[in-house]
């Protein structure tokens, strides 16, 4: 006689079905906890009023040495909350998370981040766009209420190894390209880089109390754009204190936004006539606003923030079409001086005319 076979109980099956599942489920999850990707997640980020107060009590846009006058309303910067960077890889869930949440936007870390660089690098080199960004926004705040505020334009950085090294040195004070007076950084920037790459420049320079002229003969820079390894930057005569406290946000893009409080501090009434609007954008020497980055997250942070109205630089305007969230208006803005005439128009509801970003993409194309 041969034994009985006994078969497995139902309940027991199921059970180790359910420990085997969960086991690989266990694998999956730990597994992506611990597989890093090169990409980086934008997120929207928290809004701040540039006309608000700090914890303490103070001004974040704070001046000293000038009448200053009541205001109301807010003039939000925007922000962008960034998950990852060379030296901490998203995972591959917080990969998965990104792709699936419709307000962020993940990228491969060299859209986000310099090549080979470090965090600490990266955190040193928006500190030091964001204290240019104050900079430039003070001199263009105080401009345009008719006060002078005189600059010299100089030679920061020299490139080895391209043009400029050995014939330029640093401090440098640029006044002319090729006979051409440069008030501003920009003027300098465009001058050299109209041409062709190896047509020569002649630089007019101020060096250690005389004035020089310097022939550098261009060079390729990338894609055909000429230039000669130098780096400007303006240095301001202010004729009072203007202080600005962002905190621990960095990077250029809240130049605009800045120069539009400086304005409203030293200018009578409100000028936003007590609307809240949020905005970003970099900002020059000359008043020219440029371009950022995660745009389409700062559009919602905005929203979140109770903006109805939003400032976006003309050069974003491709990246805003499709990605304005329900209830923000967005109005098209080149420089200074159409941002506080877009504000002032929102203060007195009179928004018709602003332009949009549809109809400058429109217009491009």
């Amino acid at each position: 006689m041969t034994e009985p076979v006994h078969s497995i109980p139902r309940s027991e099956r199921i059970a180790r079905w359910v420990l085997a599942v969960a086991f690989v489920l266990l694998i999956v999850v730990v597994g992506g906890s611990f597989i890093k990707v090169p990409y980086a997640v934008e997120k929207p980020g928290p809004v701040t009023d540039t006309l608000g107060r700090l914890d303490d009590g103070t001004d974040l846009v704070r001046v000293t040495g000038a009448k200053t006058y009541p205001t109301d309303g807010a003039l939000f910067f925007t922000t962008v909350r960034v998950i990852g960077g060379p030296d901490r890889h998203i995972s591959a869930w917080e990969w998965v998370a990104g792709k699936l949440d419709s307000s962020a936007r993940v990228v491969p870390e060299e859209e986000v981040f310099p090549k080979d660089s470090t965090d600490e690098q990266i955190k040193q080199m928006n500190t030091a766009q964001m204290q240019g960004a104050q900079k430039n926004s003070i001199a263009v705040g105080m401009r345009s209420t008719g006060v002078k505020v005189p600059q010299d334009n100089l030679v920061a950085t020299i490139a080895e190894g391209l043009p400029a090294d050995g014939r330029l040195a640093l401090e440098d004070r640029v006044q002319a390209v090729d006979g051409t007076r440069t008030p501003h950084v920009a003027d300098i920037v465009a001058a050299i880089s109209d041409r062709e790459p190896g047509d020569t420049v002649t630089l007019t320079v101020e060096r250690k109390g005389r004035e020089r002229e310097v022939r550098v003969r261009t060079t390729d820079l990338g894609g055909g754009r000429a230039g000669i390894g130098i780096g400007i930057e303006p240095k301001y005569d202010y004729p009072y204190e203007v202080r600005i406290d962002a905190g621990d946000v960095g990077g250029p893009s809240a130049g605009m936004m800045f120069a539009l409080a400086v304005r409203d501090r030293i200018t009578p009434g409100e000028m936003t006539g007590g609307k809240e609007i949020a905005g970003t954008g970099t900002i020059d020497d000359s008043g020219t606003v440029g371009p950022i980055g995660g745009i389409a997250q700062k559009l919602i942070g905005a929203q979140d923030g109770g903006a109805k109205w939003f400032l976006a630089p003309e050069s974003n305007c491709d990246e805003v079409v499709g990605h304005v969230p329900e209830g923000l208006h967005v109005t098209a803005v080149g420089d200074f001086e159409e941002a506080t005439e877009a504000v002032e128009a929102i203060a007195k509801g009179k928004t018709s005319d602003l332009p949009t970003c549809e109809q400058v993409v429109a217009t491009s194309r």
